[in-house]
C-alpha cells in the first residue's frame, strides 16, 4: 500500500496540471465561420489568468495577449479580402484550430417569430390557397440551394433575468441541403440579394425568439440610466421578486445557481414528475432577459449592420412606447458594440388580421413608429402591408421582405446603384381649404396606383388610391378620397369635412387593398400626421 505522503507527492505533482484551463472561444468562433472581410474584428475567449494566448491566420495575420486575471482575453485581428477558406489558429496551453473560414459581409439578424422562423417553417401549406405558390417556392428553394457561401449561426434562445450570459451552444451552417432547413428565412433571402450583387460570403447571426417583445433586447444598465426607462423596469422588476417570493412561500424550488423563472418547479406527488411554475414564455417578457440571455453572447462580433423584424407582440403592449424603445435599443446597440453607428434596417409588419379593435388599430401604430425611428442615422425600413396574409401572422413571402431590405443595404453599405431603397416616405402635409395636401419622399421617378399580386412586380392600375383617412375638428376619423396631385404629392379629402386636420394611412392590421406606391413599385409607408 502507498503511503499517503507518497500520494500527496504524486497529487502535488500533477495539480498544476488539473488546474489549467484549457483556452476556449466564443462559440461565433468555429469551423465554417464568416469574418468580417478587409476591417479588424475582435477574437475572444477565456483561459487560465496571465496565461499567454496567440492568434494566427492563414492569410497572414496574427495577433497575441495575455489574459486577465479573470481569465478573459481578446485580441484585434485584420481581416483579408472576400473569399476563402481559411484556417484560424488559436494557441494557449492548449491549440484550436477554426477550418474553413470565410471572409466576406456579416448581417445580425434578430426580432421575433418573423426573424426566428427559420426555412423549415414555410413548408406548411398555406391557411388560404391563393398563397400557396409562396410555399411551392420556397419548397423548391430548399430542394435546389447549394450555396456554400451563405453561412448561418444561430444563438439558442435563452432567457437570464440576473446574469449575463457570455458565451452559447451553437454551428454554422451553410445554404446547402443539409442546413438551409435551419436558417432564418428572412434573413436567408436577404443574403441570397446581397451574394447576387456582390458575390462575396455573406455570415448570418441570428439572435431572435418568436412572441418577445422589444423590451426584453434592451439591457438593465440602459433601463436604469433613463429615469422614464427606469420607472418601468423597476416596477417590472418588483412584480418578478413578488412572483419569486410568492413561489418561495408555497415551497417551488429553483433547479439552478441563478434563479430563473421558468426552472421553479413544485416538488410533485410520489411517481409524478415536478411541474412547472410558471410557463417559460412569460421569462421572454421580462426587460432585459433577451440582453442577457442571448444578445450579450455574441457583443462585440464585428458586424456591417443588422436587420430587425419585430413588433407584433408590442402591437398590444405599449404600442404607444414603440418609436422611443427602438429608438433606445438601437442607440445602446450600437454603443455595445462600438464601431459606430452601423446601418440598422428593419420592417413595417407585414398585413395581417387581429383579433380586435386595440391590436387592429396597435399594429398600425408600431408600424407608425417604426416609419418614425428613420430619424435615427444609417437606418432604413422595408414596407411591407402588400405582401401580407391575411390569415397568418407568418406570411410566406420572405423573398420580398428580403429584397426590400437588401435595397438599403446595397445602396447605402455597398454604393451599388438601385431604382430605389424605399416606397414614399411621409414628409409633411398642407391644409388648402377643404383638402390636404401631402407630400413625400422616396418617390422615385412618381408616385402611382400600384397592384401587386404574390411575388410578380407591382404594377400601375386605374383605379382611385385607397385606405386613406382624413379627420376634422369632432376627432372622427372618415374614410378619404385621394388623388395624385404631382410626382411627389397627393391631394386628400371628404367633402363632410370643412376643417381637415390631419391624415393617415393603411391605418389597419389588415390594409388590404392599399395601392400608393412610387413608379419603382415599392408601396408607401403606414402613417399618420398627427404628432
Amino acid at each position: 500500500m502507498k503511503s499517503p505522503y507518497k500520494l500527496l507527492s504524486i497529487f502535488l505533482i500533477f495539480l498544476p496540471q488539473f488546474l489549467m484551463a484549457d483556452v476556449t472561444l466564443n462559440a461565433v468562433f468555429s469551423d465554417h465561420m464568416v469574418v468580417q472581410r478587409e476591417t479588424e474584428i475582435p477574437v475572444w475567449g477565456w483561459a487560465d489568468a496571465n496565461e499567454k494566448v496567440s492568434v494566427v491566420a492563414s492569410w497572414g495575420a496574427q495577433a497575441e495577449v495575455i489574459t486577465q486575471a479573470d481569465g478573459t482575453w481578446r485580441v484585434m485581428l485584420k481581416t483579408p479580402k472576400a473569399g476563402g477558406p481559411f484556417k484560424i489558429t488559436v494557441s494557449g496551453k492548449n491549440t484550436i484550430v477554426i477550418n474553413d473560414v470565410l471572409s466576406g459581409e456579416v448581417w445580425l439578424c434578430t426580432g421575433q417569430s418573423n426573424m426566428d422562423f427559420a426555412m423549415a417553417k414555410f413548408v406548411r401549406d398555406a391557411r388560404d390557397p391563393k398563397h400557396q405558390p409562396l410555399v411551392e417556392y420556397i419548397r423548391k428553394e430548399i430542394e435546389t440551394v447549394n450555396d456554400d457561401w451563405i453561412r448561418h449561426i444561430e444563438v439558442p434562445q435563452t432567457t437570464s433575468i440576473f446574469e449575463k450570459k457570455p458565451n452559447f451552444n451553437g454551428n454554422w451552417v451553410s445554404a446547402n441541403s443539409e442546413g438551409i432547413e435551419k436558417i432564418t428565412a428572412t434573413g436567408y433571402f436577404f443574403a441570397k440579394e446581397l451574394r447576387k450583387h456582390l458575390n462575396v460570403p455573406i455570415g448570418l447571426v441570428e439572435c431572435s425568439w418568436g412572441g418577445s417583445r422589444i423590451e426584453p433586447w434592451i439591457s438593465e444598465d440602459v433601463y436604469l440610466a433613463d429615469e422614464n426607462m427606469k420607472a418601468y423596469f423597476e416596477a417590472n422588476r418588483k412584480e418578478v421578486n413578488e412572483t419569486i417570493e410568492k413561489m418561495d412561500a408555497k415551497g417551488y424550488k429553483d433547479t439552478i445557481y441563478e434563479r430563473k423563472l421558468a426552472t421553479w418547479t413544485k416538488k410533485g406527488k410520489k411517481g409524478r414528475k415536478p411541474r412547472p411554475a410558471t410557463h417559460p414564455r412569460k421569462e421572454r417578457q421580462i426587460p432585459a432577459t433577451l440582453y442577457n440571455g442571448m444578445l450579450y453572447s455574441i457583443i462585440p462580433y464585428k458586424i456591417k449592420g443588422a436587420i430587425w423584424y419585430q413588433g407584433e407582440s408590442n402591437a398590444v403592449y405599449r404600442a404607444n412606447k414603440y418609436e422611443e424603445s427602438l429608438t433606445t435599443m438601437i442607440n445602446s446597440w450600437r454603443a455595445d458594440w462600438n464601431q459606430g453607428d452601423f446601418s440598422f434596417y428593419w420592417v413595417q409588419l407585414a398585413a395581417c388580421n387581429r383579433a380586435n379593435d386595440e391590436a387592429d388599430k396597435g399594429w398600425a401604430t408600431v408600424n407608425d413608429k417604426l416609419r418614425r425611428t428613420l430619424k435615427l442615422p444609417n437606418t432604413g425600413m422595408a414596407v411591407l402591408y402588400d405582401i401580407g396574409e391575411p390569415k397568418d401572422i407568418h406570411p410566406h413571402n420572405k423573398m420580398d421582405a428580403g429584397k426590400r431590405l437588401a435595397l438599403w443595404a446595397l445602396a447605402k453599405d455597398y454604393h451599388k446603384k438601385v431604382k430605389a431603397v424605399s416606397g414614399p416616405l411621409y414628409k409633411s402635409f398642407e391644409i388648402k381649404n377643404n383638402k390636404i395636401e401631402v407630400a413625400f419622399t422616396h418617390t422615385g421617378t412618381g408616385l402611382m396606383v400600384g397592384h401587386k399580386h404574390l411575388l410578380d412586380e407591382a404594377v400601375l392600375v386605374d383605379e382611385p388610391l385607397k385606405w386613406f383617412e382624413i379627420v376634422g375638428e369632432d376627432g372622427e376619423w372618415k374614410p378619404a378620397e385621394a388623388k395624385i396631385v404631382s410626382e411627389h404629392k397627393i391631394e386628400v379629402w371628404n367633402v363632410s369635412i370643412t376643417n381637415p386636420l390631419h391624415v393617415r394611412y393603411a391605418w389597419s392590421g389588415n390594409p388590404e387593398g392599399a395601392n400608393l406606391y412610387n413608379k419603382e413599385g415599392l408601396p408607401a409607408s403606414v402613417f399618420s400626421t398627427e404628432d
